[in-house]
């Protein structure tokens, strides 16, 4: 997330309260986690196992637990709850926003888009040409939406992250403030739940095909012209690349990615990346080539295991 204009530390400092380390005056731009962050941005740390990741990140201003040596061209924000603060932060700059419609007048719709009675738009949505948005579909706030889009009865845009702390008293809420984006040509089934990015944005690229009952998690990226079926589930921050092909009930862990023109078949359950141009199948998902073989291999223990019994009489 990029913010309306530069700030400096000392101003970011002020407004969560926090101890800095850096000139006063150092640039601030945005806010990220650390898989989406560039130059300008904060990105936050609580743990000492991640301590060095989040140091030699892209971000050039780190908001952490414990004073640390500062790397060369980088600025620290001291807190003792940088997740707190974080949430602070997102809601100074993306707060929540009463829309003043069913259809926000700060949203912008293009030429001979139609949009069905019963949908609701945020604020700050654009919709481009040629799209059909069909009744009771949801659109939160800021969502981007392409040309020649189609999405169907029920489908939610831009809910937030499922992203929590657990803290000794319950779960701690990462609040969101990032958007979805939609390019152009995509279709988007009914009843299908796509997350906002919880600084950065959920997107799906030009082309591809969403059936009903599917969700995305949020900073995931969906590539280009790729078939998803009913009731795949994808974590957050996966990474779909182009032409890949998901069957019903796929489930995709969080980080993974898989890889352009894989087909992964129904019911698979996929715990960690996966190789281009190949096709899975299996919980955790497998070649089908391996799978098979193993199949296959179970198929003959009973026969295996009877002529051993019959040896052993």
């Amino acid at each position: 997330m990029r913010f309306p204009q530069p700030h400096t530390l000392k101003q970011i400092a002020t407004i969560i309260d926090a101890e800095f380390v850096g000139k006063d005056d150092f640039p601030v731009l945005g806010m990220n986690e650390i898989h989406v962050v560039s130059p300008g941005d904060i990105v936050f740390v609580d743990h000492p196992k991640y301590y060095e990741k989040a140091l030699q990140s892209a971000a050039t201003i780190v908001l952490i637990n414990k004073q640390v040596d500062c790397p060369e061209g980088k600025a620290l924000l001291i807190s003792d709850d940088p997740f707190r603060d974080f949430n602070k932060l997102t809601e100074y700059f993306k707060p929540f926003e009463r829309s003043d419609a069913l259809i926000s007048s700060s949203a912008t719709i293009g030429a001979h888009t139609v949009i069905q009675p019963g949908a609701f738009i945020g604020n700050n949505v654009v919709i481009g040409d040629h799209c059909v948005i069909h009744s009771n579909v949801s659109i939160y706030d800021d969502t981007v939406i392409g040309n020649n889009v189609t999405i169907h009865a029920g489908t939610v845009l831009g809910a937030d992250a499922f992203y929590y702390k657990n803290r000794p008293e319950g779960f701690d809420k990462l609040k969101s403030g990032g958007r979805v984006v939609i390019e152009d040509h995509v279709d988007l089934g009914a009843l299908c739940t796509i997350d906002r990015g919880v600084t950065g944005d959920t997107t799906i690229k030009e082309g591809t095909k969403i059936d009903n009952q599917v969700h995305v998690g949020h900073d995931t990226v969906i590539g280009k012209k790729c078939l998803i079926a009913s009731q795949t589930g994808i974590a957050g921050c996966a990474i779909i690349e182009d032409e890949v092909t998901l069957w019903g009930q796929v489930g995709i862990t969080s980080g993974a990615t898989i890889g352009a023109k894989s087909v992964i078949s129904a019911q698979s359950g996929v715990s960690k990346s996966l190789d281009g141009n190949k096709r899975y199948f299996g919980s955790p998902a497998q070649e089908f080539r391996v799978i098979y073989k193993e199949l296959a291999a179970l198929r003959q223990l009973p026969g295996i295991i009877e002529k051993l019994k019959k040896k052993n009489e």
